[in-house]
């Protein structure tokens, strides 16, 4: 097994969609997640921002190797302290050509971090500037699908480019942003056995519209869960995906690379 596993890895080219190398204990090891990333036949890392200080260690870690690439936004428990116009967010974008995309945005309606009429402000902001820059957005939904749906749904004659990361939404849901022409991000999340809904989900959500993400340090998939997550650790969550899909590693692993590419025009 270890050796079929072995030879999957020489052939594989994973893209990690969504992940926070700045965040600790990422960050000061920047230098062995991108050797293990490598070692495990990971071929780019998009690295996405939550605040304008995060920002500015993005930039840096886009600098440091050819595989990382980076966005731009405000993450909606940070829109309190963290407030951008449609003008700062592109230009931001347009510091460097190694930043791809908005976000991440959107709502969060679980926890109190910020009331609600920032983050739906500060969301349309980020709508705006995606479309005014045709770039993918990066949307976190969290306790607000009908908020999300309703506000994207005010510009889906726009064609906004829709990518729901870490999704973990209902099937109405998705079926409603697919609609959209979104893509959906699997995480660590569909490894979980208490998942059986989110699995059944991804089953259904056609396979031209899948990506695959760590969102590390955070959601270590299962058999990892408990410790900090990073992006080689998603080799767990694309074998997961396969599985679901009835497809082989490496059939799910240049799906979803594909996917990836032609969302970002890689």
């Amino acid at each position: 097994i270890k050796l079929i596993f072995y030879l999957k890895k020489l052939k594989s080219k994973m893209i990690d969609s969504h992940c926070h190398l700045d965040n600790e204990p990422l960050y000061n090891k920047i230098t062995d997640i991108i050797n293990r990333s490598k070692e495990n036949g990971i071929t780019k890392l998009l690295t996405i921002c939550t605040t304008i200080e995060s920002f500015n260690k993005i930039i840096e870690l886009v600098k440091i190797d050819s595989m990382i690439y980076g966005t731009f936004g405000i993450h909606p428990h940070e829109t309190k302290d963290n407030e951008v116009t449609k003008e700062k967010i592109i230009k931001k974008i347009n510091s460097n050509k190694k930043i791809i995309g908005i976000g991440e945005t959107g709502l969060d309606f679980f926890y109190n971090h910020s009331d609600k009429k920032k983050q739906i402000e500060s969301f349309k902001t980020h709508i705006e500037a995606s479309l005014d820059l045709n770039l993918p957005l990066i949307i976190h939904s969290r306790n607000a699908e009908n908020e999300t749906f309703d506000i994207l749904n005010l510009y889906k004659k726009y064609n906004p480019k829709i990518l729901m990361h870490c999704f973990t939404g209902s099937y109405e849901f998705a079926k409603k942003l697919i609609t959209f022409n979104s893509y959906f991000s699997a995480s660590g999340i569909i490894t979980f056995k208490n998942s059986i809904e989110l699995q059944e989900t991804f089953k259904k959500i056609p396979i031209d519209k899948l990506l695959i993400e760590t969102d590390s340090p955070y959601l270590a998939p299962v058999p990892l869960r408990g410790k900090k997550n990073e992006p080689s650790f998603i080799k767990h969550t694309t074998e997961k995906l396969a599985n679901l899909k009835n497809l082989s590693f490496l059939e799910i692993d240049k799906i979803t690379t594909d996917n990836f590419n032609k969302l970002f025009n890689l």
